[in-house]
């Protein structure tokens, strides 16, 4: 549940290592449409990404992933270049409309046949393969159909599932149904930041429901069709919310946020229930007539693990007049992605920021895995992302330095050690990302990548804090901070 804000940081490291479990997953990550390119390829069709990111003044400089980091012929480097780090588990978004371009019907061929060759690679290199069915690049047909606010979709989604394990359910052991709803759902379909770049905020709630159903209809076709060994998941991007003081009216404000942030998807997910506060709070903008019976059955379906995805955490308090402030750190727009927010402000916590204006503050992480725990104790965990943008450059000796990056992951690592040392069970951790990339409305002007491209070339650069992340990788544990600080 919420807690009070607090700036206290999980306690520094000691000059002794931080040594993980044996079996802890090192990994990194990259999602479809912002790193493969090859937009018009072997059958591809557009995407909800496409369409948006060609609207103008949709995407920071008009920037589109037509080539993105050109993953879609550069894959055996950037594997080589994963190999050479010595990370264990690669975790990779399958393009659905390059599997299934029309989300309808059979899949194909070519387009599977780039993933067989991607995760053979991997194998061949000893690390693992982990796949997300869907990370945000739905096809446009499918939304012409009406998106994720109609229920077709949830059944679409379970059909495309089962053609990608057919296909690779003898090469991946590890499959995510979704990643982040919330930005699917909230960002998509209610503030109009993302793609499709709705903005109703009902529809944005229907679309939270479908893309529940949608996960269980998933996890159902998954298990029908791997083997037995096979793990299924689901990522969600939690949110840490805090009230700004221990009035009232700010604790309300952070149940309020936490309902639509947080509770709308381990409710149906983890529980078979949404939360009752959240559907009154949202009373007025929908009955949850939508929500059929039988359904919550559908989306509670057990899970090999949770994947968690942390970044920042939120502040709030109570606010006269209605709206989102901008400073919520999901992007600039006169409509808030927060149903039954109203009169919510959103602020900044004190300290150090990203590139991306998000305050670095691990004691988040820290309190979200240990809420996670204390709310569903015998469910593992996974991060599977976590990482920070900075203004990276190259420098005149073609290195590229980044300390920042290096604190925030120190920082972060640090309080995923504390947590595992306080009884949670973290199985393992996914940088994002391997590479600089396409970042959605941001364009190509924020890098979060562990290694620099330079677009014009494409051409690769491993950054310092590759070299910093590789060590953690090969010893399983913590490398001290380096002491050229500049």
């Amino acid at each position: 549940m919420a807690t009070a804000h607090r700036t206290v940081a999980p306690a520094p490291a000691t000059h002794a290592a931080r040594e993980f479990p044996p079996a802890f997953l090192w990994g990194t990550a990259t999602a479809a449409y912002q790193v493969e390119g090859a937009a018009a390829l072997d059958g591809r069709t557009p995407s909800i990404w496409d369409t948006f990111s060609r609207t103008p003044g949709k995407v920071r400089n008009g920037d589109t992933g037509d080539i993105a980091t050109d993953h879609y012929h550069r894959w055996r480097e950037d594997v080589a270049i994963m190999a050479d780090l010595g990370v264990g588990a690669y975790r990779f978004s399958l393009s659905w409309p390059r599997v299934q371009p029309t989300g309808r019907g059979p899949a194909v061929q070519k387009g599977l046949d780039f993933y067989r060759r991607l995760t053979d690679e991997l194998l061949a290199n000893d690390i693992q393969p982990v796949v997300t069915l869907y990370h945000w690049d739905l096809p446009q047909e499918l939304e012409d159909a009406g998106g994720w606010p109609e229920r077709d979709t949830a059944h679409r989604f379970a059909e495309y599932a089962g053609l990608a394990a057919e296909a690779l359910g003898d090469r991946v052991r590890t499959w995510i149904t979704l990643n982040e709803p919330w930005c699917s759902a909230f960002l998509g379909y209610g503030s109009g930041v993302h793609a499709p770049g709705r903005t109703d905020q009902t529809a944005a709630l229907r679309a939270a429901h479908h893309l529940n159903l949608g996960h269980g209809l998933a996890v159902q076709e998954l298990r029908t069709r791997l083997p037995a060994a096979a793990e299924v998941s689901v990522t969600l991007n939690l949110h840490q919310v805090r009230p700004l003081t221990g009035s009232d009216e700010d604790a309300d404000a952070a149940r309020r946020i936490d309902g639509v942030a947080n509770r709308v998807f381990t409710g149906p997910l983890l529980r078979g229930a949404y939360p009752a506060d959240t559907m009154r709070d949202t009373a007025h903008l929908t009955d949850w007539s939508f929500v059929r019976d039988g359904d919550l059955a559908v989306t509670q379906q057990p899970l090999d693990f949770l994947g968690v995805n942390y970044y920042t955490p939120t502040l709030v308090s109570a606010a006269s007049g209605s709206g989102v402030h901008s400073s919520d750190g999901h992007g600039a727009s006169r409509h808030s992605p927060w149903p039954g927010g109203d009169n919510v402000a959103f602020h900044l916590p004190p300290g150090a920021t990203t590139a991306m204006g998000w305050a670095v503050d691990p004691s988040g992480l820290y309190d979200l895995l240990l809420r996670v725990k204390k709310d569903f104790p015998a469910l593992p965990l996974m991060i599977t992302e976590n990482g920070a943008a900075f203004d990276d450059y190259v420098d005149p000796e073609g290195e590229v330095l980044d300390p920042g990056r290096i604190d925030y992951l120190h920082g972060h690592l640090t309080a995923v050690h504390r947590a595992i040392e306080a009884g949670v069970d973290v199985r393992g951790y996914f940088l994002w990302s391997l590479l600089d990339n396409f970042e959605w409305g941001y364009g190509y002007s924020k890098r979060f990548g562990a290694v620099y491209v330079d677009y014009p070339t494409h051409k690769r650069i491993p950054k310092s804090s590759a070299r910093w992340y590789s060590r953690a990788a090969r010893t399983g544990s913590l490398p001290p901070l380096p002491t050229d600080r500049t």
